[in-house]
């Protein structure tokens, strides 16, 4: 199956910056789809309904002006990420919006829905999910998800356990749609790498933080910068789901990382309460250690992009 073309087609690199839960914003996502990757928020960032509303009107008007100013090189599409679990009171109505906006690529999370796949496709609109192992990659597909995104061991935040090259393997031997690949990739290398796996794409997030674009505070970003792999730590204390986060925050909380008790799934919450309480816990992938500054999206891109093609030059010989 051909990658679909809005996932292709005026990328300077082919990529997605993943939707970071808190720090995704209008101006990040407009300065990621500038830069030429596809840019993401979750919904759920829009701390109302009312403002998800403004927020799709501000990114589609800001690229679609864009757009016409910078015909030859226009700007990557954005993306929206929706999370399909339970505690999400608000989906159908972000939904709505996602079709009232007619957002090119919906990325949904916990949870595979056949209506939710469907209202997108009424419009031409891609659904992608993205999943930790191959069962769910599955049921992902068989209830109408376009394509997949493998989150694989090292990725920030909520993330899976399996070697990426495990997982992106097991899934094509059955999936030929479009699959992307996130776990540490913070390096335009990494997403050849991926690309080399049988992965059509990369999947981009804790690099993002350490943006001056992203909605996040300054402590957060430069503690990326200053962090590596070894500098995060894997709990489902905090969520319900197991999850990437960095040990500093973590320390910073009065917790010893590396003596966390365990969370339980059944009180997961995002947007609520419990996820308050932790709002300075600090996701982060093991990616980090290729991160060296706090930087402007577009020179990050940039960065990502000579990587990259450097990388393929290495390769040809």
């Amino acid at each position: 199956m051909a990658v679909p073309s809005i996932l292709k087609d005026g990328l300077a690199l082919p990529a997605i910056a993943s939707p970071l839960f808190i720090i995704s914003h209008p101006t990040l996502v407009i300065e990621q789809c500038k830069a030429g990757v596809i840019g993401a928020f979750p919904a759920l960032n829009a701390r109302s309904a009312s403002q998800l509303d403004e927020w799709l009107a501000e990114i589609t008007e800001t690229l679609d002006a864009y757009n016409k100013a910078n015909p030859d090189k226009p700007a990557a599409p954005f993306a929206v990420n929706q999370i399909v679990h339970r505690s999400n009171d608000r989906l159908e109505h972000d939904i709505e919006m996602c079709v009232k906006y007619e957002v090119p690529i919906v990325i949904t999370s916990l949870g595979a829905r056949p209506e939710l796949n469907d209202a997108i496709h009424s419009y031409g609109g891609i659904t992608l999910h993205d999943i930790i192992n191959n069962r769910f990659a599955h049921k992902a597909i068989e209830k109408g998800a376009d394509g997949l995104i493998a989150i694989a061991a090292g990725a920030g935040g909520h993330a899976g356990t399996l070697s990426p090259i495990a997982l992106i393997q097991e899934i094509r031997e059955w999936f030929d749609g479009p699959l992307l690949l996130g776990g540490a990739i913070a390096t335009g290398n990494a997403v050849l790498a991926a690309q080399a796996m049988g992965a059509d794409m990369g999947y981009i997030g804790s690099a993002f933080i350490a943006t001056k674009e992203a909605r996040a505070v300054d402590t957060y970003k430069q503690m990326i910068a200053d962090s590596s792999a070894d500098d995060i730590v894997y709990s489902n204390l905090f969520t319900g789901v197991h999850g990437n986060y960095l040990k500093g925050s973590v320390t910073a909380a009065g917790m010893d990382p590396d003596n966390l008790p365990q969370g339980d799934v059944k009180t997961m919450d995002f947007g609520g309460d419990k996820t308050k309480a932790w709002k300075d816990i600090w996701g982060s992938g093991q990616g980090i250690g290729a991160v060296k500054d706090v930087v402007p999206v577009a020179e990050l891109v940039a960065r990502l992009v000579a990587e990259y093609e450097a990388a393929k030059k290495r390769i040809a010989g």
